[in-house]
């Protein structure tokens, strides 16, 4: 059986399997029916999406089969992803589905689903609701629906707005900071300068005027250029850009320079630190952030914990070591102690907590960290062995790593959906890692290459 949950819930193009009017509605019908199975009785459902044209059926359809199975279903209409995960858990509710494919074009539409936790679902339920969809059960369609879906958007989204407000920003006062907050068209459009604006900041919104179609096209954390632009022609202070669903943030200084996942890490795990507050003095982060963040952070005794890439396995992780942050370079950050999933206004309010802290700029607090050169090069392959078992490539890796030593660092992997090896090489000269990702990569097309 074909696995449809991803890392990230299930993402395709809206309107086609699996996120048909059919399909969808068979997603409520087996996620309300596992819930009551569980012993939920009627299970209470929070739902929310972004702004989507597409989104506003997907919702009617999740919900009609979520009904039919005699869930209780309450819409938070457009609101961020981490959103929804705090509203599940707020309301005491079963579970949480988002209508959101990310940073993907308009055209696409996704589902994702939180237990009560804030956590997405486990696996096992989630190849539950897979077995389903490819079974075909049908949905009774003589079931009455004994609830109908409960829309006070506005509360929802005022409860959420409140908790970022009462408990993330307690005793934050962002008086006299000018922001520039680009909202990607998405669902943090109303939300996110509200917020800002409520503790005190002149905020200049941009790319806060959703029509459907415009969602992440051409802004947002995809598209920085547009946002550094105003930064500086506004002499803001910080620049903030969030994705269609606001689980990640990423910043630009006064100066117009961007500000990644990395850096972000970087002001957050020494403020953390500086109030003792960092578990361990560990930061997980994931194969992909720049080897440059893992030296900084060992120059203050901080020890870089890897894994692979996705928030899921940086969330694992972090619960498994109790570790008080981790995230990705695309600025998916977590914080245990506020949020087990991903939430962009958090981060961004939590990054400027840590700029009071230090009474500092954020082009300030960045520069303790340098960003290593990178390089990316792709080998097209024709089998997908173990790139350890082939002698050339060993060879060639080993060589490579001892001339990048400690200042370096080599990463060699398959594309999961194409038939791709990657050689990604980071180190202190650019014209350096080029030619050592030339030489392993001329390795790899001798022995299995296309």
């Amino acid at each position: 059986m074909k696995a449809l949950f991803g890392t990230d819930g299930i993402r395709g193009e809206a309107g086609k399997f699996p996120l048909d009017h059919v399909t969808v509605r068979q997603i409520g019908f087996s996620l309300a029916r596992y819930l009551k199975g569980s012993g939920e009785g009627h299970p209470v459902i929070v739902i929310g999406r972004d702004t989507r044209e597409s989104g506003t059926w997907l919702e009617r359809s999740v919900v009609d089969g979520a009904i039919s199975a005699g869930a209780e279903c309450h819409s938070a209409g457009v609101i961020t992803t981490p959103g929804v995960a705090f509203l599940t858990g707020a309301l005491n509710a079963a579970a949480g589905i988002v209508i959101s494919a990310s940073h993907n074009p308009y055209q696409d539409n996704g589902i994702k689903i939180f237990s009560a936790t804030g956590r997405k679902i486990d696996d096992s339920l989630e190849r539950l609701i897979e077995a389903d969809i490819f079974d075909e059960p049908k949905p009774d369609p003589t079931v009455a629906l004994k609830v109908t879906l409960a829309a006070d958007a506005s509360e929802l989204q005022s409860h959420y707005l409140d908790f970022l407000l009462e408990s993330i920003a307690s005793g934050l006062s962002l008086t006299g900071l000018s922001i520039v907050v680009d909202c990607a068209n998405g669902a943090s459009y109303r939300l996110a300068p509200l917020l800002f604006e409520r503790l005190g900041a002149r905020v200049v919104a941009i790319n806060a005027e959703p029509d459907g179609r415009n969602i992440n096209l051409n802004s947002g954390s995809l598209h920085i250029e547009g946002l550094q632009d105003r930064v500086v022609s506004e002499g803001a202070d910080v620049g903030v850009a969030f994705d269609g669903d606001a689980d990640r943030s990423l910043f630009v200084d006064h100066e117009g320079r961007f500000v990644d996942g990395d850096a972000a890490l970087w002001v957050l795990a020494c403020d953390l630190q500086e109030r003792r507050q960092l578990r361990d003095n560990t930061v997980v982060a994931t194969v992909m952030s720049n080897i440059g963040l893992e030296l900084a952070l060992r120059e203050k005794g901080i020890k870089l914990v890897r894994t692979d890439v996705g928030d899921k396995y940086v969330l694992d992780e972090l619960l498994r070591l109790n570790a008080s942050l981790g995230g990705e370079q695309s600025g998916h950050i977590i914080l245990p102690a506020l949020s087990l999933a991903g939430d962009g206004m958090i981060t961004a309010l939590c990054l400027l907590r840590a700029l009071n802290n230090a009474g500092k700029s954020l082009a300030d607090a960045t520069r303790g960290f340098e960003r290593y050169p990178q390089t990316l090069v792709n080998v097209r392959v024709k089998t997908k062995p173990a790139l350890s078992s082939l002698p050339r490539v060993a060879a060639a890796t080993a060589a490579v790593e001892r001339n990048l030593g400690e200042k370096g660092r080599l990463l060699l992997r398959y594309s999961g959906t194409e038939p791709l090896a990657r050689v990604m090489i980071e180190g202190q000269n650019q014209a350096d890692i080029e030619g050592y990702a030339r030489e392993i990569a001329s390795a790899i097309q001798e022995e299995i290459g296309l």
